[in-house]
């Protein structure tokens, strides 16, 4: 990920501003406060702004007038708690906001999180950047043969080889024409005067979902950890997983208890159905319990036996 001049002379100066607050503020997040996070190829994650601590979480919970006097251990504690038993409200008075740099491919995935303010990049205003997602060789998968939406083996060789041609080569294809319906030249080109150009609201659609995209995302802490905890799971496609591998980076620095717990209790547990806790129930008893009279399908037994790493 390279920054231009500007973007790096803006980020200096947005760190070089500093104000007086009575608010909570986090030192290990104010370290890397406006600095971008290298995702991808050309993406990044930046902490912009937050709101709130560990301290307001569990001030929160106890509708306290201050931050309180309690020990450390007794708000962890009480923070476990809030995580182990979903009492999510006290969350939620924890804000931050991000910029996002992002394939457009991964933003339509994203935008499924209908539980954050989002402002995004106008293409109708502004001529996109020619910047495309091409993936790591490691990353280019056939796909799988039991899940529908995931990836199975590794390409290799002269396919995987002509499958990177053609991504590059349909990438730098459709923005040359793009640019060229727009009637706009790249730095140190020239336009053709006799012609109008196409809007930019409609040149846009030629576009292949690679190209990136920015936004500002805003979110409350408890959807944030919503999102985490679908989008940081092993299952998650590798390509929205590694910007929530960077978010899960500010949210250690920003509430690291809260964290802690979410580590425990949430991406480090698992949810049994009635029929599996049934199960395991028979198997303490001291009980062989195979698949065929367990009252459970095919699927949800593996994955029963996947959690208890059988």
């Amino acid at each position: 990920m390279a920054l231009t001049d500007h973007q790096q002379r803006e980020i200096a100066e947005a760190r070089a501003e500093t104000r007086p607050t009575l608010r909570a503020t986090v030192p290990a997040l104010e370290e890397i406060l406006h600095q971008p996070m290298a995702v991808l190829d050309h993406g990044f994650v930046r902490v912009i702004d937050y709101m709130g601590d560990d301290a307001a979480v569990v001030q929160a919970a106890r509708v306290s007038y201050g931050r309180g006097t309690r020990k450390v251990s007794e708000d962890r504690g009480l923070i476990n708690y809030l995580m182990r038993h979903r009492h999510t409200t006290p969350f939620e008075m924890c804000e931050i906001k991000f910029h996002v740099k992002l394939p457009v491919f991964v933003a339509r995935q994203w935008i499924r999180h209908r539980t954050a303010n989002v402002n995004e990049y106008s293409a109708r205003y502004s001529v996109l950047d020619r910047e495309f997602y091409i993936p790591a060789p490691e990353q280019l998968a056939a796909q799988s043969a039991v899940n529908r939406q995931g990836r199975g083996a590794v390409l290799e060789g002269a396919e995987a080889e002509e499958v990177l041609a053609i991504l590059r080569r349909d990438a730098a294809q459709t923005y040359d024409d793009y640019l060229w319906m727009l009637n706009e030249a790249e730095e140190g080109g020239a336009v053709d005067s006799a012609r109008a150009g196409l809007a930019r609201e409609l040149a846009r659609m030629n576009l292949t979902l690679n190209v990136y995209t920015q936004w500002y995302w805003k979110v409350d802490l408890h959807n944030l950890l919503h999102f985490l905890s679908l989008r940081a799971d092993p299952h998650a496609q590798y390509e929205i997983r590694v910007y929530a591998d960077a978010m899960m980076e500010a949210v250690r620095r920003w509430v690291p208890m809260v964290h802690d717990a979410f580590l425990d209790y949430r991406l480090g547990a698992a949810t049994l159905s009635g029929k599996m806790l049934e199960v395991v129930r028979r198997m303490l008893d001291g009980e062989t319990v195979e698949q065929a009279g367990s009252g459970l399908g095919a699927r949800e037994w593996r994955e029963l036996m996947a959690m208890l790493g059988r």
